[in-house]
């Protein structure tokens, strides 16, 4: 009886987990620095491959809710080397800027291998047929690829690379953050993260209770109250802030960077700079529906239970509460400190210098993802200098 064995992983000098801004930012900066995709590669070349658990182009773009038009899209999106051509500006988000990512990576032949879901990263030696430890094993799984310009010979099943250095670029997206309440599972109505929301129609003639004092929370509140009766609650009073952008945006990015230099877990950088008036704001204020209400202290089959004891019925409550980075991936480096962080200085992990973590922390800005991703090559280019 034979036994069969995967097969040995295969080379790569850099492994980029993710394809949305931040991952096809690294790949721009490594074709720049003379990388060559794996599978256009000749000997001697210096070789990349960009894995994205996508079914296409356009990161977590292709999931944002039909409202969310490029007019009301939040910061700047533009991909490094190529501008974003003229679109509509009442166009959906999630129809118009996959198209501009699919056009970037043909444009620059980035060859994104999709869908590819990595499983694990461990170091060299700590898995069997993983050779030596002097490079990173990269576990994925792949299925059937019917994308425009797909390689149908990529076919389905597992792959490893052995791989020099990792860029991860995962994001958020994946994983939506779900605050725990007392009473959470007796509600009777619905209740949904922002994660996987749609459309304000779905509640028209409801009564909708939204919970976060974020962007999406304020934009979707606007919307949801031309249809509903929203009641909005927030842990904390906002702080409001007025003019075009933070005077405080630099101390902000530090403070967030102090906070992944020590393994503490990312903090958002509105939560430092506060909440920015823009038009929606203007528009749910000048209606009456920009009303802040405390924190409700449990959830009940009708409603939510006020601080004050009262209840404030409900048929829907939707969690605009922010998403965590998706590094479960990571878990086998062990990098995952007590206080539930990695510790990373200028997106590279202090504890494994072979990784490097962007759209991570102060990095998770469209503008600091494409300035990630060019610091990450530029450190890669320095440690392998002849």
């Amino acid at each position: 009886m034979t036994t069969s064995h995967p097969p040995a992983p295969r080379p790569v000098d850099v492994v980029v987990i993710g394809a949305g801004q931040a991952g096809l930012s690294a790949a721009y900066h490594l074709k720049r620095r003379d990388f060559v995709s794996v599978g256009r590669a000749r000997s001697g070349d210096r070789t990349f491959v960009v894995l994205d658990a996508e079914d296409g182009p356009g990161g977590a773009w292709r999931h944002r809710w039909e409202s969310l038009t490029m007019a009301t899209v939040n910061g700047i999106f533009e991909l490094p080397g190529m501008a974003v051509p003229g679109v509509d500006r009442t166009a959906p988000s999630r129809r118009a800027l996959p198209v501009y990512f699919a056009d970037y990576e043909k444009h620059f032949d980035l060859d994104v291998r999709r869908p590819v879901r990595v499983r694990s990263v461990r170091r060299g030696g700590d898995g069997p047929d993983d050779g030596a430890g002097e490079h990173l094993v990269v576990v994925a799984e792949h299925g059937s690829d019917t994308h425009a310009g797909a390689d149908p010979s990529r076919g389905s099943g597992a792959e490893r690379w052995a791989a020099g250095y990792v860029i991860n670029a995962t994001g958020t997206w994946s994983r939506p953050f779900w605050p725990r309440y007392p009473g959470q599972e007796t509600f009777r109505g619905r209740q949904l993260h922002v994660h996987d929301y749609v459309a304000a129609e779905e509640f028209a003639g409801q009564r909708v209770v939204i919970v976060g004092a974020g962007i999406s929370a304020t934009q979707l509140l606007e919307e949801i109250s031309l249809v509903a009766d929203t009641f909005w609650v927030t842990r904390r009073p906002i702080e409001w802030e007025t003019g075009p952008a933070p005077a405080n945006f630099s101390a902000a990015i530090d403070r967030v960077a102090d906070r992944t230099r020590r393994g503490l877990p990312p903090e958002s950088v509105i939560s430092v700079t506060g909440q920015f008036r823009g038009p929606w704001i203007e528009r749910a204020e000048a209606r009456g529906v920009l009303v802040r209400h405390p924190m409700f202290t449990r959830i009940e089959p009708d409603g939510v239970r006020m601080p004050d004891g009262r209840l404030e019925e409900a048929g829907v409550i939707l969690w605009a509460t922010g998403f965590r980075p998706a590094v479960a991936h990571l878990a086998p480096l062990g990098l995952r400190t007590t206080e539930g962080g990695i510790r990373v200085d200028s997106g590279r992990a202090l504890d494994e210098p072979r990784l490097f973590l962007i759209g991570y922390g102060p990095s998770q800005s469209t503008v600091g993802a494409n300035r990630a991703g060019r610091d990450a090559v530029r450190a890669i280019v320095a440690d392998t200098r002849p």
